[in-house]
């Protein structure tokens, strides 16, 4: 489905909403359905983690684990063949793919979590497919910033941000060895991102939110994935027994590690960035003609 016929099949869904239900229902329901749209690969990944679970056998030639990735490599596949994902949003998750993969070993070998299961596709004690859950995260960021038509305004000085996230992303790492500076890295997203505003569009009109509350809702929406990936032992956090939640503190983690993801996506493509107030008049210009 290309690009335009998307955005044609929205504004028919927007215009069907919008005659049978008051109008911020009809805003809201549209708001979950392209989300929904834009989280696809995670999705995808999250319900094949549980199918496999409930239908796997030991006894089975392929592993469990095996499965997961090759689903994953395929649904990659099928994602840029259907256009689903451009080549530039690939680029930009392939490259988190590659930085999240770099966590997984080190945090798997310093024993934060771990790989119950057995598996061909398996790495010093990580499975490949995981990365590919990383690769989820990179596959929304791009596909939201697409689907809502996004803009960030103001967005603070783009030095900065890039050193932030490479801050957030070392600390990853180095708290195992030297002293843990996340609360001043949480002060840091507040401070250097407070005045940006997310605009966005569901239909035919530009709403919009803070990045730092965006960002606490998103790593919200990812804890709450997580603890679909424990209670089905696709991975185990070190000290946390069956039935179990994970971790409020992962909530923390997520909100950090997505700000990388987010400067990652940037790196790759600004064209949303922008340092002044977003000119809605000329957006809606631009919708309009689309």
């Amino acid at each position: 489905m290309t690009a335009p016929t998307t955005r044609s099949l929205e504004h028919r869904m927007g215009d069907w909403a919008r005659a049978r239900l008051p109008y911020a229902v009809a805003e809201l329901v549209m708001f979950v359905l392209k989300q929904g749209w834009a989280c696809l690969f995670g999705g995808l990944l999250l319900a094949a983690i549980i199918a496999t679970k409930l239908v796997w056998q030991p006894d089975w030639p392929v592993q469990r684990y095996d499965a997961l990735f090759l689903f994953a490599i395929a649904t990659q596949v099928i994602f840029l063949w259907r256009k689903l994902e451009t080549w530039e949003e690939a680029r930009v998750i392939l490259l988190f793919h590659l930085t999240g993969t770099a966590m997984e070993w080190f945090k798997v070998d310093a024993g934060s979590w771990a790989y119950p299961e057995a598996g061909v596709f398996k790495l010093m004690g990580v499975p490949l497919f995981s990365g590919f859950m990383y690769a989820a995260v990179g596959s929304y960021m791009a596909r939201v910033i697409r689907v809502f038509d996004m803009a960030f305004a103001p967005y603070p000085r783009f030095s900065l941000t890039v050193l932030l996230a490479t801050a957030i992303y070392v600390n990853f790492f180095a708290h195992h060895f030297l002293p843990d500076i996340r609360l001043g890295l949480f002060v840091a997203t507040v401070a250097l991102y407070a005045r940006t505003r997310i605009w966005f569009c569901v239909h035919d009109r530009h709403w919009w939110m803070p990045l730092p509350l965006a960002a606490f809702l998103s790593a919200l929406a990812l804890w709450l994935a997580e603890n679909v990936g424990t209670a089905t032992g696709t991975w185990i956090y070190s000290g946390q027994v069956g039935g179990q939640l994970v971790s409020f503190a992962k909530i923390g983690s997520w909100y950090l590690l997505l700000y990388v993801a987010f400067v990652t996506v940037t790196l790759v493509s600004r064209s949303a960035l922008s340092a002044q107030p977003l000119d809605l008049a000329g957006v809606a210009a631009k919708l309009a003609k689309s």
